[in-house]
């Protein structure tokens, strides 16, 4: 995942919300409900990124995915482990059928 693209995405979903509530704290009713402002904002910022933060988030997506696959495609050090004991226990491991 790149970083620049978490960031970026992060960054324009925090001004999606505190742009609207900076406007609605300027009218003198919000102030006095504060709570009220912050759910609308948050409101309004999730319609905004829904709209319109579809690439970033499609982005930090297939990043993320693409980190996890690679994960998951890469060997772990308990199967490297196994394969070194089973290796160097050659026959004589509990498995093998004696002849």
């Amino acid at each position: 995942m790149k970083a620049r693209s978490a960031i970026v995405y992060s960054v324009l979903r925090l001004l999606a919300f505190l742009v609207p509530f900076g406007i609605m704290m300027l009218f003198p009713i919000m102030r006095e409900y504060y709570w009220l402002a912050a759910i609308f904002a948050a409101l309004i910022g999730l319609s905004l990124s829904v709209l319109f933060l579809r690439k970033p988030l499609d982005d930090v997506t297939s990043g993320l995915a693409d980190r996890r696959a690679k994960a998951r495609t890469s060997v772990s050090d308990e199967d490297a482990e196994d394969a070194a004991a089973d290796a160097a226990a050659g026959t004589d491991s509990p498995e093998a059928p004696k002849a």
